[in-house]
């Protein structure tokens, strides 16, 4: 289906309501500023991370638990980490599925599996209530500009329920299909975006082996067929040794481990994906797994003894 257009600020949800949000990290914050930016009231429960005192000035307020939560909003954000932590939130002891009714919402931003998605969907509905999953790509910096792509997964009365939400966080937001398709485009956004960092981290390492200057190497690039945003943003990032984590190895990990399993699952050969997850492995291994995922470049270099700058 086709992007969606901005709607009119007079559009559901464009005035002021009360927010659920689960998942406060370092794409969660951002995120949940915007809404209270906006004018809505985000109020939070169950956090792994205390939250920033940014949303606290801005007036997050809190309910003792996930149940508690989904009783007092009709619409709940999640934005966490990985498939057991929602599945927790969700479905855990006091968790928001308990709290639910015919009307509300939940909308799961996180990336994570996209067949135990579509189980949670299925629980979810059976309450009354409806489900989404809505995946962003962006990371650190596109949540802070307000600037993610939103990969959404639901019926198309929950888009546009929650599109005047989505516009407030992201830019490019799409309605892919039914609960589960999000979670799937945001795995095939995974695979690509590491499949380029690895090419990028490869092409760099040999540029500078050669003996040419990486960072002129990169700027010549970026002036043809080779360009890309990875290569930009991620590119700089080896050249300046500038890995604080936007978007962690950890979490691309996982994120190539729900790339791995549903192509078991479903009968497809990913060869170079599992070739760049053996990369962020050796990452891991070597204590790196909280560098941003443009770090895998010092993969290549332990392999090369050359470091690109």
């Amino acid at each position: 289906m086709r992007p969606r257009r901005r709607h009119h600020q007079d559009q559901e949800l464009s005035n002021m309501a009360t927010i659920g949000f689960i998942g406060l990290g370092i794409m969660g914050t951002p995120m949940a500023r915007h809404l209270q930016d906006a004018g809505h009231t985000v109020i939070t429960s169950k956090f792994h991370i205390p939250p920033k005192q940014e949303l606290l000035d801005n007036g997050l307020q809190f309910a003792d638990t996930p149940k508690a939560l989904a009783e007092k909003v009709d619409i709940i954000i999640l934005m966490l980490p990985d498939t057991p932590d929602v599945k927790d939130v969700l479905f855990g002891e006091n968790g928001v599925a308990f709290g639910l009714s015919k009307g509300k919402l939940v909308i799961d931003m996180s990336s994570i599996s996209p067949i135990e998605t579509k189980e949670f969907a299925k629980k979810v509905r059976e309450t009354g209530a409806e489900y989404m999953d809505a995946p962003v790509s962006g990371g650190e910096v596109g949540a802070k500009n307000a600037s993610l792509s939103i990969m959404a997964g639901g019926t198309e009365g929950s888009f546009e329920r929650a599109l005047p939400l989505f516009e407030l966080m992201g830019k490019n937001i799409t309605l892919v299909g039914d609960c589960g398709d999000g979670q799937v485009t945001k795995v095939a956004n995974q695979i690509i975006v590491a499949l380029t960092i690895e090419a990028v981290a490869e092409a760099l390492l040999f540029a500078s082996k050669a003996g040419a200057d990486p960072a002129r190497v990169r700027e010549a690039l970026m002036g043809g067929f080779a360009s890309s945003r990875i290569l930009e943003v991620h590119g700089d990032r080896m050249v300046k040794r500038t890995f604080e984590p936007g978007f962690r190895i950890s979490l691309h990990q996982k994120d190539l481990n729900l790339a791995l399993q549903g192509a078991k699952a479903i009968g497809v050969s990913l060869p170079n994906t599992a070739a760049t997850q053996e990369l962020f492995n050796s990452c891991a291994a070597h204590g790196d797994a909280g560098l941003d995922h443009s770090g895998l470049v010092t993969a290549l270099e332990r392999m090369a003894n050359h470091a690109v700058a």
